[in-house]
């Protein structure tokens, strides 16, 4: 199962506070056919899960919802955000128990 850092759970818990989405909402992972740009998954915020869709609960509260082919795909990776060259957080996907590498 997907795995959230404190950091992800916090920086979501920002977005959907900054956008207004209650409690039950969170961030939402999608499968993207065809795949863009080298990418299979698309992110979004969400008011709630979609029927199907799994969801992971941090322990600051914080939600991520996976639509069935993305909860397959992210099943042994961690969530976490890191900052870019200009010091912007991103969230980044990355691989459990390797140290952090990421996807």
């Amino acid at each position: 199962m997907l795995a959230v850092t404190e950091a992800a759970a916090d920086a979501i818990n920002a977005l959907t506070a900054q956008d207004g989405i209650p409690d039950s909402g969170g961030l939402r992972f999608t499968l993207v056919t065809p795949e863009v740009e080298g990418t299979p998954l698309a992110v979004a915020l969400a008011q709630e899960p979609a029927e199907g869709d799994q969801v992971v609960t941090a322990a600051t509260g914080a939600h991520v919802f996976l639509e069935p082919g993305a909860a397959e795909l992210l099943s042994d990776k961690v969530l976490d955000v890191q900052a870019d060259a200009q010091g912007q957080l991103n969230f980044a996907v990355l691989h459990q128990g390797q140290g952090g590498q990421p996807v």
